[in-house]
């Protein structure tokens, strides 16, 4: 595992550059292990709901985690409005940094991850495999 730090910024779309920088590191396997910052606004899908929630104010990241492969990146986030409620669900595409965004990587050069449908859950579920770095 490597530490991978990375600091985002005004106007980047939080979920997409973290999917870039995977592709830009050229791995197939990393966790999100925490983030903070600010956004201003956030896409949550939150726990039973079909579509994602727009959220459009000065957000402060409380958490961010999850994973990253090559189909693309499972992460949670809570978020807390100015007022102080707090928000939390699964990350969309469109969550936009609004001053900076501080995150830790772990980068996994031995493993790939990958989504298969998992016929248990119904869903595109988490495949590990272990995969020698290539020299």
């Amino acid at each position: 595992m490597q530490a991978h730090p990375l600091r985002l910024f005004p106007g980047d779309d939080l979920r997409v550059a973290l999917e870039i920088e995977l592709l830009r590191v050229r791995l197939h396997a990393a966790f999100v292990i925490q983030g903070i910052g600010s956004l201003s606004v956030a896409q949550l899908r939150f726990a039973g709901d079909k579509d994602s929630t727009e959220l459009r104010d000065d957000l402060e990241i409380l958490t961010l985690a999850g994973s990253i492969s090559s189909d693309g990146a499972h992460l949670h986030m809570s978020v807390a409005d100015p007022r102080g409620r707090v928000f939390g669900g699964h990350v969309g595409r469109g969550c936009m940094v609004r001053t900076t965004a501080e995150i830790l990587l772990a980068l996994l050069p031995e493993h790939r991850f990958s989504r298969e449908r998992d016929s248990s859950s119904g869903f595109m579920e988490l495949l590990i495999r272990n995969e020698p770095p290539v020299e």
